[in-house]
């Protein structure tokens, strides 16, 4: 009597698992973008990463000390996690090819409002982390 309730159990996880797991990705797949993705690059002028920082709201409540932009179509940068990109070690995948990325960082002490950023801009292959086939998490610490 107490095996049917097991199995029970276990197609029940499976089932949530299944109905739950895509709209992780989705969201973390959406937070990817917003957080990372700028193409074609805005035309801010020369204050380009103060500005996308505060519209992506990356500025409040705490501000991200850094965050990089890639430009580059979502289609290419979706890529990475299949022809496009090689594993890279760690649940990770490298591009073959170069993007254009900016990478913002947080100058100046404080943590509050008005934040200042400076600008980095250069071309180099992307390291992402992929789930379900497309990009999760952008590993800005290979610049």
């Amino acid at each position: 009597m107490r095996m049917p309730f097991k199995v029970y159990e276990l197609a029940r996880f499976f089932f949530l698992a299944l109905v739950l797991l895509p709209g992780a990705y989705s969201s973390n797949y959406g937070t990817f973008f917003r957080q990372h993705y700028n193409n074609p690059k805005s035309n801010i002028g020369n204050c380009y990463c103060d500005t996308m920082m505060q519209r992506r709201g990356m500025t409040r409540p705490i501000l991200k000390d850094k965050n990089s932009f890639i430009h580059g179509t979502k289609r290419n940068i979706d890529k990475v996690c299949g022809s496009g990109g090689q594993p890279y070690g760690n649940g990770l995948r490298r591009s073959h090819n170069p993007f254009l990325v900016i990478t913002c960082k947080h100058r100046g002490s404080s943590n509050c409002p008005p934040c200042r950023y400076s600008e980095n801009t250069s071309s180099r292959l992307i390291v992402v982390r992929c789930a379900g086939g497309r990009p999760v998490y952008f590993d800005e610490t290979q610049i």
